[in-house]
């Protein structure tokens, strides 16, 4: 059945936070209303140990602060984050070792003779065991994490979306909340932008151009060589890199099945999508821990109308 290219494109409508938490009272959540109530009873058993003896002005005075900073701290937010967990996350890096080196078991203890520059006697504490998330990669490209489950990764490409027709761009929309209607653990769509390094391409051009059979052939590789270069030098490109993590606590088994029908629903969607294997999904972790590290010489790309060298 054809569909007709002149209807109005599809919007759909996505909440900005849907792991918001329950309101249940004048606006506020639980774990707010429960710092509010700490509060509030620490300064009324405060106000009734000191009122045979403090005029209540003085106390007025005194509880205020406490009140606001109370109030501050249950309804103040950072970067999507409550003041209380803020403060939570600081002590336990307050009480956490601070050195951390990759050790199987604990790490044991320097020679007595080795002392720090504060003076005798003084020592540093010793490193901690570096504990990561992931435990291991499987053959399969499922990263271990233990009681978390396992996850999969999948390695998108973009498409151009504003170059489709209205009908086309609904049948992409529609495909695409299909497969997210679909999940049921946690998914995740990670992109990277990395500059890209053309000087590569133009020596590898440069290098085969006396080679070429025909002077034209020669010249026009040159040429676009020099246009490589010339485009390096004038813009700061970018590659990006689009990778979809599914994680699941219901064995390895089930998590490839995910990971296999986001790859085809992703596909279902003109989405060229690919399961990394083992060594692939070694590759992305190292690089998504070296964020500012440059992509490297791209000599091979994906896109939605085929590959390009």
């Amino acid at each position: 059945m054809n569909r007709r290219t002149d209807e109005a494109p599809l919007r759909a409508r996505v909440a900005a936070d849907i792991e918001r938490p329950d309101r249940l009272a004048f606006g506020l959540t639980g774990r707010q209303l429960l710092i509010l109530a700490v509060a509030g009873l620490a300064l009324y058993a405060a106000w009734s140990a000191v009122a045979t003896v403090v005029h209540p002005l003085v106390f007025l005075a005194g509880a205020v602060p406490v009140a606001a900073m109370a109030f501050l701290l249950a309804v103040g937010r950072r970067d999507g984050a409550g003041f209380d967990a803020w403060i939570w996350a600081a002590l336990r890096h307050r009480r956490s070792p601070h050195r951390l080196v990759p050790a199987e078991g604990p790490v044991a203890s320097g020679p007595a003779w080795i002392a720090t520059t504060a003076g005798p006697g003084d020592r540093l504490p010793l490193p901690a065991p570096l504990r990561l998330p992931a435990r291991g990669i499987t053959s399969d490209g499922l990263i271990d994490l233990g009681p978390d489950g396992t996850t999969g990764l999948v390695a998108a490409s973009t498409l151009a979306f504003g170059l489709r027709t209205a009908a086309e761009q609904n049948g992409l929309v529609g495909g695409f909340a299909r497969w997210l209607h679909s999940l049921d653990g946690p998914t995740q769509i990670v992109v990277r932008a990395q500059r890209v390094d053309l000087t590569y391409l133009a020596d590898r051009y440069l290098a085969a151009a006396p080679e070429l059979r025909h002077p034209a052939l020669d010249e026009a590789a040159r040429a676009h060589a020099a246009f490589l270069d010339d485009l390096a030098t004038q813009r700061e490109l970018l590659h990006r890199q689009v990778t979809v993590a599914v994680r699941s606590r219901r064995g390895p088994h089930h998590t490839a099945h995910q990971v296999a029908q986001a790859a085809r629903a992703l596909g279902a969607c003109e989405v060229p999508a690919q399961v990394l294997d083992g060594q692939d999904t070694a590759i992305r972790l190292a690089a998504s821990l070296d964020p500012t590290a440059p992509s490297g010489p791209l000599t091979h790309a994906t896109t939605d109308e085929g590959d390009v060298w």
